[in-house]
């Protein structure tokens, strides 16, 4: 199974094609927009969102999108939460229409001195609000004493109220292993401890790291050249069995080296 496991990379979001085909893979990940924005999102793909989908078709390329980073449904702000599940929609709503096999969304998080609970419920009226045309697959993060994805406990938190919503057979899982190492998250029996809560891991994002264990740091470093044990970081993608994207530094040569790495570590 490993052997056939499809690797791509995290690429620049105006070709993603010929930045999937540089890289020899056949799916790749990219924004839609700014990042750190609330701007709507934009296809900058020439011909836009149905040249982009007849195009990875075309070439056999799945294509996943990145939700920005400012999106934040589980905070209790209501000026930050309102503007996030409007900007959610939007880009699943793009997402769907490039033909994406995926949205990616970070958990979130709540204030110091909220109630945790209040974000989980928070996260359950986003799912049952959203219109989810394409899996929207919940990414751990790194950092935060008040993150929603952070901690294993977080994530049950949020599986939990969610799993009652409407739409929840959509909601997916992104194993991130920069994050779980910097969250303080055990590697060795990660893949099994996330199944157990949420049942499914859709998309793994394989990540080095630049800083050690439970730093909370959401540095992330190409493979072999950060802190993770080899053996550790191959066995999540290993027990995972989930297709694989790689956000590390560099462009196609650097990310075909990290492919390497991590099919000769398979």
């Amino acid at each position: 199974m490993t052997s056939s496991l499809a690797i791509g990379a995290h690429v620049e979001q105006t070709d993603p094609i010929a930045e999937a085909l540089a890289r020899e893979t056949s799916l790749v990940q990219f924004f839609l927009g700014d990042p750190q924005g609330y701007k709507g999102p934009e296809v900058r793909f020439a011909g836009g969102a149905e040249a982009l989908r007849a195009a990875a078709e075309e070439a056999g390329v799945d294509l996943y999108v990145h939700a920005p980073y400012v999106v934040n449904v589980a905070t209790t702000n209501n000026r930050i939460r309102i503007p996030s599940r409007k900007l959610l929609q939007q880009h699943m709503d793009a997402a769907a229409a490039i033909g994406a096999k995926g949205l990616i969304v970070h958990g979130g998080h709540v204030n110091k001195s909220d109630d945790p609970a209040v974000g989980f419920d928070n996260w359950r009226k986003a799912v049952e609000a959203t219109d989810i045309k394409v899996p929207l697959l919940i990414e751990n993060t790194a950092g935060g004493d008040n993150a929603m994805a952070r901690h294993l406990d977080r994530i049950a938190g949020v599986w939990d109220a969610i799993s009652s919503a409407e739409g929840a057979e959509m909601v997916g899982f992104c194993l991130d292993t920069c994050h779980a190492w910097a969250g303080g998250i055990e590697l060795g029996d990660a893949v099994e401890k996330v199944l157990g809560i949420t049942g499914r891991i859709d998309l793994v994002h394989a990540n080095d790291s630049r800083d050690t264990f439970g730093s909370g740091a959401d540095r992330h470093a190409n493979f072999g050249q950060g802190h993770l044990p080899a053996d550790e970081f191959a066995g999540v993608v290993r027990a995972a069995g989930a297709p694989v994207i790689c956000e590390t530094p560099g462009g196609a040569s650097e990310h075909q080296a990290d492919f390497a790495w991590l099919r000769e570590h398979l």
